[in-house]
Parts: C-alpha cells; sequence; structure tokens
C-alpha cells in the first residue's frame, strides 16, 4: 500500500493534546499541504488562519465553547496549541466544498509529520460574529467569509484511537 493510501486509512481524531508546540517548519509543512487541496475552477477561494498565540486561541476556544453549549471550563481544542481556521469565500460558489478539501490535506500533512488533529465545526458561527469579522478584517482578511472548520493540531496525549469498521452497502457499481 503506497503512503498515501496509508495516512487515509490510518489517521484518526485526537481528543487529547500535549500543550507542547508543533515546530514552526512542521506548522508551515501543514499549512502549505492546505493550499495545495483542489479548489473549484482552480479559485483556491479557501483561506487559512493559523492561530498559535495562546491567548487568541483560548478566547476562540471559549467562543467555540459557548456555541455549542458546554460548561465553562470545557475546552472544545482538547488542549490543542495549534487552531488552523479554514474559512471560504462565500462568493465563490464551491468554496465550502473547497475548504473541506483544505481541511482533509490539514489533517493528512499532520498526521504524516506524527501530529494529532481534529476537525472541530462551529467556526460558521464563530465568524457570523462581528467580534470575529472584526478580528478577519484586523488581520488582513476582508471580504465576505464563512468558517469551514477548525483544525486543531498538536501532539497527541492519548492512544492511536482504532478505526470503527467500514459500514456496508456503501459502494455500488455500474
Amino acid at each position: 500500500m503506497n503512503d498515501i493510501i496509508k495516512a487515509m486509512k490510518e489517521r484518526r481524531s485526537i481528543r487529547k493534546f500535549k500543550p507542547d508546540m508543533p515546530s514552526a517548519a512542521d506548522i508551515d509543512q501543514i499549512i502549505e499541504a492546505g493550499l495545495y487541496a483542489p479548489s473549484g475552477m482552480g479559485k483556491q477561494a479557501a483561506v487559512i488562519l493559523a492561530i498559535t498565540d495562546k491567548t487568541v486561541r483560548d478566547r476562540l476556544s471559549d467562543a467555540n465553547r459557548r456555541i455549542g453549549g458546554w460548561q465553562e471550563g470545557f475546552d472544545p481544542f482538547y488542549g490543542a496549541p495549534v487552531i488552523l481556521v479554514v474559512l471560504a469565500d462565500k462568493e465563490c460558489r464551491t468554496s465550502i466544498y473547497d475548504g473541506a478539501l483544505v481541511m482533509q490535506n490539514l489533517m493528512l500533512a499532520a498526521h504524516s509529520l506524527g501530529l494529532g488533529s481534529i476537525w472541530i465545526h462551529r467556526a460558521k458561527e464563530e465568524f457570523e460574529q462581528e467580534e470575529w469579522k472584526s478580528f478577519l478584517r484586523s488581520h488582513g482578511i476582508d471580504g465576505d467569509f464563512e468558517g469551514v472548520g477548525h483544525c486543531a493540531i498538536g501532539f497527541a496525549d492519548c492512544e492511536q484511537p482504532q478505526p470503527t469498521p467500514r459500514k456496508d452497502g456503501r459502494v455500488f457499481r455500474v
């Protein structure tokens, strides 16, 4: 089995991370992999907001927690020190699909570098709030963007989860 297919089959969502920050070189490689995701008509309409500042990461985590309805103190990012937020340009009709492809590339790249990852939702709801729209503008992200997801990344602080068995009846051949 080739390395890419092997990584696709072995990657799992991690729900407990060590606080240690991955190297800047690894984070940059993961981001670059995300930028090479396919996109509708080659428009590359998805953008990545890389958050490594703990104060900002914790603020975003708290916003996500409130949207999710969890009690104070719960971290929906499971302690991951790096959050890569994928945003989609609403002007592009394939932007959500393109953003999902970016997310997949980010998670596979993290796995290939020995890091754990998980896709965390509620980015759509966060970046509909004026506080976070303003945050985007203050960091040079102008336009009308929709949050696709958060790719939480870090060193796993748990055993690699086992895959769930694949369901039968999901392939139809003609």
